[in-house]
């Protein structure tokens, strides 16, 4: 792979997975900065989080139909920007969430087109994929920092200011990025897609991803504001946050390994069911720094061999004419029924800090209901086998 196409991947990556850095942790400290409590916290991450639900499917079926997925990419940064850039002059809730939420609709639509044209650039190979992917973790880590530091200096305004550079970094990025040449398959292809969604398989697989998004609620939206409950120093949050993406990349270098000595329904069922006993820890011994410490080195189940297993679940499951359409309702899907249900319910549960252990429970309950249902994936439906 030539090093010029690997740079320009990795450096659309590192800026978008930098902006989840800020966001995923400080979102939440800028919302409470403005005054929300944490039910309405719960109902605006909901919210915008409910726009990844439909929105991926209709950007993907714009990119299939096309096979333009660059120009999906390229028009999502942009209006991502823009979007974003109205939390300038706003204060009130239900402009903010509407910014936010026109925010989210832009941005998700370039993840799924990211990973098509990515796997489609390195002939969906496992080992290269996974490497460009780190510098995704790596760009999250740096920001997840760097962010904390300086909302801790200039207070949950700064959220905006880094957002903004960030953002225009990342269209930036995207303006140097190639679209690769593929064949393109018959129409016929394009219509079976539909069938393949409602295979037990699938299903299985789609509400498994569910239930870990649901899980994530309480981490997600509250995990800054539960460390400062308990009275952690500012720069921990994006210490400890990093300490997951450490992890995260070194199974992201060594992905193909455990394809090698596992199935994916095992890599799958094990990350779920680490997930479960992270979360019940965190509600429980959330004061000890060091059980906290363990808690975020297990991201690597949690995050990382999921995501890697699921991407090349997808990747194999549908044909190539089908990957964006695939990516979008799986992404779309996962990450906006379930990360909605789960900013909802951990805005519900959290009661402004002293239902947090209740929330932090219910996510470990979740994350074990999704591992108990991997066990019926059948081994035979979706046989993978990663290309070095």
């Amino acid at each position: 792979m030539a090093l010029q196409l690997f740079t320009r991947l990795s450096s659309s990556y590192f800026f978008y997975f930098a902006l989840l850095g800020l966001v995923t942790p400080f979102l939440s400290v800028y919302l409470d900065g403005k005054g929300f409590n944490s039910l309405e916290l719960g109902e605006i991450l909901a919210i915008i989080t409910a726009t990844r639900i439909i929105a991926p499917s209709l950007w993907a079926m714009l990119a299939d139909k096309t096979g333009r997925q660059l120009a999906v990419i390229r028009l999502g940064a942009l209006l991502a920007l823009l979007s974003f850039t109205l939390l300038f002059w706003l204060d009130s809730y239900w402009p903010i969430t509407l910014s936010l939420a026109l925010f989210s609709l832009f941005w998700t639509a370039i993840l799924p087109q990211l990973e098509v044209l990515t796997l489609t650039s390195v002939k969906r190979s496992g080992k290269i994929y996974a490497r460009i992917r780190l510098w995704g973790s790596l760009g999250f880590i740096v920001f997840a920092i760097l962010a904390g530091q300086l909302i801790s200096v200039f207070s949950f305004q700064a959220f905006l200011a880094v957002g903004f550079i960030l953002l225009i970094l990342l269209l930036l990025s995207t303006l140097v990025l190639q679209q690769p040449k593929q064949a393109r398959s018959k129409v016929i292809e394009q219509a079976s897609i539909w069938a393949k969604f409602f295979k037990l398989p699938f299903i299985i697989f789609f509400i498994a991803g569910i239930l870990l998004q649901v899980s994530f609620g309480p981490y997600y939206s509250f995990f800054a504001l539960y460390l400062r409950d308990l009275a952690y120093p500012d720069y921990a949050v994006g210490v400890l946050i990093s300490l997951g993406v450490v992890a995260e990349i070194i199974v992201f270098i060594y992905a193909g390994v455990f394809f090698k000595h596992f199935s994916i329904q095992s890599l799958l069922c094990i990350s779920l069911a680490f997930t479960a006993l992270r979360w019940y820890c965190v509600g429980l011994w959330g004061d000890s720094v060091w059980i906290l410490s363990l808690t975020q080195l297990s991201h690597a189940f949690s995050f990382a061999l999921y995501h890697s297993a699921s991407m090349q679940f997808i990747s194999n499951y549908f044909s190539q004419a089908q990957q964006g359409r695939g990516q979008a309702v799986y992404l779309g899907g996962v990450y906006g029924v379930g990360g909605a249900v789960g900013a909802y319910l951990a805005g519900v549960l959290w009661l402004d800090g002293q239902g947090a252990s209740t929330a932090f429970n219910f996510a470990a309950l979740a994350a074990l209901s999704g591992a108990i249902l991997l066990l019926f994936l059948k081994e035979k439906s979706h046989a993978i086998s990663l290309k070095e």
